[in-house]
């Protein structure tokens, strides 16, 4: 078990990596953080700086906080992240029902309220004080999210 673990690990480390850099990837395209991090290199055709920055904020948190710790807000995010997608399968099946699917979930009315209640007992049975700080870093984020916004709507209403 221990050597598929230092096999597993860094694999699912370099997933999430690349995963985050690319929803700050979007973040940045979408104007939710600055513009010139979501630069794309013109030889390579990838988004090189949220990358490379990505990693060094993920080098500087592995090293300084527990594995345990990490590996626990990981659960939590993803746990998260597959609730967000259940949820919201459900409303674009309401929502825009004939819109063009390349994947399809058959049963998802079925799947999609397992998926999230399955999603919500495993986030229930990780440790408290992985929830706290889940829930703070949601906090963090929202308001991060909102201040974004008001800054960029008052700048665009004129005076």
């Amino acid at each position: 078990v221990a050597g598929v673990a230092v096999l597993a690990l860094p694999t699912v480390i370099l997933a999430f990596l690349f995963g985050q850099s690319r929803i700050f990837f979007v973040m940045s395209r979408d104007r939710l953080l600055p513009r010139w991090l979501g630069a794309v290199n013109e030889r390579r055709g990838a988004p090189v700086v949220v990358t490379v920055a990505t990693a060094a904020l993920v080098s500087v948190l592995a090293g300084l906080l527990p594995l345990g710790e990490i590996a626990a807000l990981a659960n939590a995010g993803t746990l998260a992240a597959f609730i967000a997608v259940a949820v919201s399968l459900m409303v674009m099946r309401v929502r825009d029902p004939s819109r063009a699917r390349p994947f399809r979930t058959p049963i998802g009315w079925v799947l999609a309220p397992v998926a999230i209640l399955g999603c919500i007992y495993l986030f229930v049975s990780l440790p408290p004080a992985t929830q706290i700080r889940f829930f703070i870093w949601i906090a963090i984020g929202l308001m991060i999210y909102a201040g974004m916004h008001l800054w960029r709507t008052r700048r665009r209403v004129p005076a």
